[in-house]
């Protein structure tokens, strides 16, 4: 089943991104929840008549997305987070952690753009998170857990 996506769906693809499902996953749950449309012959001449109006507007997005990114990477982070025996946390960091540790910084970027590999982290050190400013600006960003100053 071909669908037209109306919203960035995790997983599946991007707004105005033609995608195959299966039938049941678009009819019981795309569909349903706004997320998006079949994709039928005419529905994608109208498609394509907006990507190209849309192609100006969008070079400028992905330049201010690009300077964005130059600015996460000058950036170093350093989360603190209270430690028990040897390096192991106390809880864990996650990326809802570190999206708050970026907005401190002047960096506001939504948790669901942040991914930290590996899910979620248990221990101090240097870790790695991949942050997605736009479909074609995806950052590697370096960040560091340090046990909390007591």
């Amino acid at each position: 089943m071909e669908l037209i996506l109306k919203q960035d769906v995790q997983d599946l693809g991007f707004k105005d991104d033609v995608v195959t499902v299966k039938p049941g996953y678009g009819r019981n749950f795309l569909i349903p929840q706004g997320m998006a449309t079949l994709a039928t012959p005419s529905a994608k001449k109208v498609l394509a008549e907006n990507l190209r109006q849309r192609a100006h507007k969008e070079k400028k997005v992905i330049e201010e997305a690009q300077q964005k990114a130059t600015s996460l990477r000058e950036l170093e982070i350093k989360i603190p987070a209270k430690v028990g025996a040897g390096d192991k946390l106390f809880g864990s960091v996650t990326s809802i952690d570190l999206a708050d540790a970026l907005a401190k910084a002047g960096q506001n970027i939504d948790k669901k753009f942040v991914n930290i590999q590996g899910g979620s982290v248990k221990r101090t050190g240097p870790y790695n998170a991949v942050i997605r400013l736009h479909r074609e600006v995806i950052v590697d960003f370096p960040f560091e857990v340090v046990a909390e100053a007591k």
